[in-house]
Formats: C-alpha cells, structure tokens, sequence
C-alpha cells in the first residue's frame, strides 16, 4: 500500500502540474505534507532549499529523496518513474496533436490562463514558508534576507543556488544557542 501512495502521489502531482518544477513544488508540498504526512511543513522547506541548490529538475529531485525516505530503494524508482512517466505519456499524445492547433485562439487562451494560477500556487507556498519561517527568525531577518536575496538574484543576476546556498553557510556559521540549566528552570516555573 505505501509503494501504492508513493506512485498516486507523485504521479499526481506531476500530471497536474503544467510548466515543470516550479509548478508541481505546491502539488508534491500538499500530497507529501498534507495529504500523506509523510514530513512536516519545515522538513520540506529545508529538502526544497536543498534540491534547488543542485543541478537537474526539482521534481525529479524531490521525488527521489522523498521515495527513498517512504519507501527505501523501491520507493525512490517508484518515485521517479511516477514523475516522469506524466510527461512522457503527455509529450507523446500532446505534441503530435497540439502542434496541429497551436495557432488556434482558445489553445492559446488556455496557455496564458495558466500562468496566473501557478503564480498564486507559488504565492501560496511562499506564504506558508514565510509563516514556518517565523517559528526560528524573526520577522525583521526575514525581510532582510527576502530583500538581499531579491537584489542578489534580480538586479545582480546571481543565480538562486548560489544564493541559497550562502545563506546555508550562513546559517552554518552562526552560533548555536545552547540553552544553561538556569534558562531551562526558569521556563518550567513559567509552565507550572
């Protein structure tokens, strides 16, 4: 049955989401963390960051780690057959006939009214990063990181793995507050 999961999921996620990785991050985000609970909210931001800093199709990458954790080896193929088998099925049927319609106005109607509906899918999973976020940082680093990585990506034209993964060794070298025996007694008296 889970070998099962791992295929519905990611199979849907992939056959639903036109226009590639970014728009099949908030379907494989609501089937792995919503619908299946197989990871919470911060663990899939954290393996999302990840997989952005590495070459090749995000989807693919997700599908593989997240397989491979569920379902071991098996998992992982499974997975990754999942995510490509939409588009190798849809390419086949697709291509041959839309080519044939491509000039006609509803077909091109159809492809622009989807740009805006992946564009709220991604607004919405930012939004819910940005609340998952608020959990470590505070609201003020927040915005100072979304302002740097902004100007980095935008105006410098710095690609966004190489900013992502600043801010990883970033976050790697600031100190870890480890909390003194004194901090953890004051905080059961505030409990009791």
């Amino acid at each position: 049955m889970k070998q099962l999961n791992i295929f519905t999921a990611f199979f849907r996620s992939s056959i639903l989401g036109y226009g590639g990785g970014p728009s099949t991050i908030p379907l494989v985000y609501k089937e792995v963390v919503n619908t299946y609970k197989w990871m919470k909210d911060e663990e899939f931001s954290e393996i999302l960051a990840i997989g952005n800093m590495l070459p090749g199709p995000i989807n693919t990458k997700l599908a593989g780690y997240i397989g491979y954790r569920v379902g071991g080896i098996i998992g992982m193929l499974n997975a990754i057959i999942a995510t490509i088998l939409p588009t190798i099925i849809l390419m086949i049927v697709l291509l041959t006939s839309l080519s044939s319609f491509k000039d006609i106005r509803w077909v091109n109607g159809m492809k622009k009214s989807i740009v805006p509906v992946v564009g709220v899918m991604l607004g919405v999973l930012t939004w819910q990063f940005y609340q998952s976020s608020k959990k470590g940082l505070k609201t003020p680093t927040i915005l100072i990181h979304l302002v740097v990585a902004l100007f980095l990506i935008q105006f410098l034209q710095i690609h966004p793995a190489i900013v992502i993964g600043g801010l990883l060794v970033f976050a790697l070298c600031q100190p870890v507050k480890v909390a003194s025996s004194d901090d953890q007694n004051t905080r059961k008296g505030r409990a009791n």
